[in-house]
């Protein structure tokens, strides 16, 4: 019998090797490797040509103009914030990444989802890859999601999921979790690159061909990233994470790619007994343990994700330092943008950080990701080292440059009517030239303060 041949495969990046290496060359992990058969060409065609998933119903070319759009092609998820991140509802045909961590409530959000979909007729296939299906229906039951439209098959073989496909001919096909799925025609074991690649592969033709949503589930690995090879994410027509701490209740859903929709929006949620409860106002939200009398080191900054405009409060803490090298900690901003603001303020503001640790932390778990924070970042690390109070009903943005200006920030007006809203009376805001801009601001009803450089800001607060 002639022995088989093997290649080595690095699980976190998918470089393939013919011996076997302690670190990656492509991605710098460390014992990443994992043996793999190499399948001859001919038998995989043989099996492929067996399968009549591979079989493409549609041949030919048509001009763009005849194509026809179907106007519902968009259904609604029925939760306002699953919706938002999805662009719209549910494109038919497409193929979702749902991904987070262990626990986070992956399975929850898309178990109530099934749920207000089987309440449209719409017929639901749940593959419960890494459940039995009596600990699925445990789950429904607490989020009242016994429907007659709810299928549940207990399956691991993709073969036989292709199957049970066809002869159900469901709306909506959930795989859970992508990486407990495999193929009797690869060799591999579960779980490999190979495997989640060439499955994911497949289920993505069922889903085109068959004009079936497909939402696959999929794991993160201890660095937060989505486990599998990074073609994954490109093979798929929407890739939504979902975060959150374990110890507390809000969970937030992030899109990261989207081909129907925008990119960087967010869902809030706050997960309770009886599932995922949208929360409609999220300012609200992120802004409801905020002490009365705002002690140092605190400021609100809108910050725009996505579509929609979020108050933020950033808390900033600075102390003297028992060691030879300062901590900085940056929980919610970029450490990067934390220290190139700090060494503006030693620089051009004359602020001495060089023996005092400074900690950042942005309330709610959001990341920042927007320059339009600096000031706010700048202003409540400031107050923090002088003690300074800052004003309650004030609201910061603006993004530093590194001599000291603060430049301009898009969408401006939507940050102020959001402040507005939520009852802030005062705003600091970059400098505004145009006298059109200036006039349609004002009609807005909260005081701005127009600044040009950070120490007419720091002047402003301190006054």
């Amino acid at each position: 019998m002639a022995k088989l041949k093997s290649k080595w495969v690095c699980q976190n990046c998918g470089y393939e090797s013919f011996s076997y290496l302690g670190k990656c060359p492509e991605c710098s992990k460390f014992s990443t490797f994992v043996e793999e058969i190499i399948q001859d060409k001919t038998e995989i065609k043989s099996k492929n040509s067996s399968m009549n998933i591979i079989k493409s119903e549609n041949s030919g070319y048509t001009k763009i103009r005849d194509v026809k759009i179907d106007k519902t092609v968009r259904i609604s998820s029925k939760m306002e914030e699953f919706d938002r991140v999805l662009g719209g509802g549910f494109v038919e045909g497409s193929l979702i990444l749902l991904a987070g961590d262990p626990g986070i409530g992956k399975s929850t959000l898309i178990l109530q989802a099934a749920k207000n979909l089987s309440e449209q007729n719409k017929k639901v296939l749940y593959v419960c890859a890494e459940e039995s299906t009596s600990q699925v229906k445990i789950r429904a039951e607490r989020l009242n999601a016994n429907s007659d439209n709810i299928y549940l098959t207990q399956q691991n073989c993709l073969e036989e999921i292709i199957k049970q496909t066809e002869e159900l001919k469901p709306d909506f096909l959930v795989v859970d979790s992508i990486q407990s799925v495999f193929s009797a025609n690869i060799l591999s074991s579960t779980g490999s690159i190979s495997q989640i690649r060439e499955c994911t592969n497949i289920v993505m033709r069922i889903a085109k061909q068959h004009n079936i949503t497909t939402i696959v589930i999929g794991h993160v690995t201890k660095e937060g990233n989505i486990a599998g090879p990074k073609v994954l994410e490109h093979m798929v027509d929407a890739v939504l994470n979902f975060e959150g701490e374990r110890y507390k209740t809000t969970r937030i859903l992030r899109g990261i790619k989207n081909r129907f929709g925008a990119i960087s929006e967010v869902g809030i949620f706050n997960m309770e007994d009886g599932g995922l409860v949208e929360i409609k106002n999220p300012s609200e939200l992120f802004l409801s343990d905020r002490e009365i009398n705002t002690t140092s080191g605190s400021t609100v900054i809108p910050t725009i994700e996505g579509k929609r405009c979020l108050l933020l409060e950033i808390q900033a803490l600075t102390g003297a330092t028992p060691y030879p090298n300062p901590r900085r900690v940056a929980r919610g901003v970029e450490y990067d943008r934390l220290l190139q603001i700090l060494a503006v303020l030693e620089k051009r503001v004359g602020l001495n950080l060089s023996k005092q640790d400074v900690y950042i932390n942005v309330i709610g778990g959001i990341e920042i990701e927007e320059p339009a924070a600096d000031l706010g970042i700048a202003i409540a690390v400031l107050t923090s080292s002088r003690d300074i109070t800052t004003n309650k009903e004030t609201v910061c943005m603006g993004e530093i440059g590194l001599s000291g200006e603060i430049r301009s920030v898009d969408n401006l007006e939507i940050r102020l009517k959001e402040a507005r809203k939520m009852g802030f009376k005062k705003a600091v805001i970059p400098y505004i030239s145009n006298q059109t801009i200036k006039e349609r601001l004002d009609k807005i009803g909260i005081k701005l303060f127009e600044v040009k450089k950070i120490v007419d800001a720091i002047n402003f607060i301190v006054n």
